[in-house]
């Protein structure tokens, strides 16, 4: 007659005393485990006054943080100036509420106070005097938007957004 195994069974041996405690005990502390998610490395936090280390005859220079986040999530908080249209998929994060749009025509015209977020997908937008906290993926340099031509030195892509 052939032996059925059973879940305290290993290899034709019996599971030892200590094997089965130490296995109920690893199962009884799994759910003091935080979840998943919170094992990812948070997103770094950055400031306005972070941005920029320095600002001279040639422009403004990316402070060392700023270069140190090039490519990593970041979130900052700030207000979304007034869009060009209701639902977009980009605004400008302010420094300060703004009464109009912070447009430029070029880089050398970008105010330190400004960071340009590009959404996943178009959403309405929050009122302008609201505190937002955005997050995503710092990219660091001059860049021209091939559909709009708005012109950037930074930006949050891949962001979402929230009341702050």
């Amino acid at each position: 007659m052939s032996q059925l195994s059973t879940p305290f069974q290993r290899s034709g041996s019996r599971l030892t005393r200590r094997e089965m405690l130490l296995g109920l005990w690893a199962a009884a502390a799994l759910p003091l485990l935080p979840p998943r998610s919170s094992y990812a490395a948070a997103a770094a936090e950055i400031t306005f006054d972070e941005l920029y280390g320095s600002v001279g005859v040639l422009g403004l220079t990316f402070s060392d943080k700023v270069k140190q986040l090039k490519g990593s999530e970041v979130t900052m908080k700030g207000f979304m100036a007034p869009p060009l249209k209701a639902e977009a998929a980009f605004f400008v994060l302010t420094e300060i509420p703004m009464a109009l749009c912070p447009f430029c025509s070029s880089d050398a015209d970008w105010p330190d106070n400004i960071v340009v977020v590009y959404l996943d997908a178009a959403q309405t937008f929050e009122q302008a005097n609201r505190l937002i906290e955005v997050t995503g993926r710092l990219e660091v340099g001059s860049w021209t938007d091939p559909e709009t031509g708005f012109v950037s030195l930074l930006r949050i892509v891949g962001a979402s957004f929230d009341a702050a």
